[in-house]
């Protein structure tokens, strides 16, 4: 292996590795919060693809206004399907749903995170990221 592509495999190699320790934290904050049964990997693993089901379900209804119901029927499932990772609605935890389809869908109230001294990847406005993309 040349000097350059051994080079570039220790560079990926330590974004891989960064991006997976990030993944993992994130988990673990997950549960902090939550308190699931699940292990961090799992945790985030599994509300990163909620994640992207619904940004995808608010972005087609912003680019087809006419599909409003079936975005709603999404925002449903994917918040159902939420709620029985983390039992958030029993917890009172504020998760909404972001309809802007510029950024994150899954968030949690930014008032809420203040007020429990909560640990968790935000947004510029304070809102709580429950599955953010740490591929970049």
């Amino acid at each position: 292996m040349s000097k350059a592509k051994e080079f570039l495999s220790i560079v990926e190699d330590t974004k891989k590795d960064r991006m997976l320790n990030q993944i993992k934290k994130h988990g673990d904050n997950l549960n902090a919060i939550f308190k699931t049964n699940l292990d961090s990997d799992t945790l985030s693993r599994k509300l990163f693809r909620l994640e992207n089901t619904l940004r995808q379900a608010n972005l087609k209804a912003l680019n087809e206004p006419d599909m409003g119901d079936e975005q709603e029927k999404v925002e449903k499932q994917v918040l159902d399907a939420v709620d029985k990772i983390t039992g958030f609605r029993a917890k009172k935890i504020p998760v909404f749903n972001n309809d802007d389809a510029r950024g994150y869908a899954l968030k949690i109230d930014s008032d809420w995170l203040r007020k429990n001294n909560a640990s968790l990847y935000t947004d510029m406005g304070g809102y709580g990221i429950l599955a953010p993309d740490f591929k970049e």
